[in-house]
């Protein structure tokens, strides 16, 4: 399970569409696991080309180009380190994972 946090992670309580945006145009490693840890897909490297809001106002669209996308609740607990945004769906039981590759700091 996924709710224990890692102790160089600085916790935010949900998702804002601040924190992840200095990862816009970066290169980035990207998955969706399950609450075991175990991939629903791989990690893929992608790069973020854009952040915004769905239509109804409860998920937070991360665009891959300009119509690729995974969307994340907006009430999904975040936590991150200088190298990683993660937010976990407590209700469907999946982390969403965004780990930098250019090794700069989120």
């Amino acid at each position: 399970m996924f709710t224990r946090q890692r102790e160089d992670a600085i916790p935010v309580e949900h998702i804002k569409i601040e924190d992840i945006q200095p990862l816009i145009s970066e290169k980035a490693s990207v998955a969706i696991l399950d609450d075991d840890g175990q991939g629903k897909a791989p990690f893929v490297s992608k790069t973020i080309v854009k952040v915004k809001l769905c239509p109804d106002i409860t998920h937070l669209r991360i665009y891959f180009d300009d119509i690729n996308f995974f969307a994340v609740p907006l009430i999904s607990n975040v936590t991150k380190n200088e190298n990683e945004w993660s937010a976990f769906d407590e209700n469907a039981r999946l982390l969403y994972v965004i780990r930098r590759e250019s090794g700069q700091d989120v």
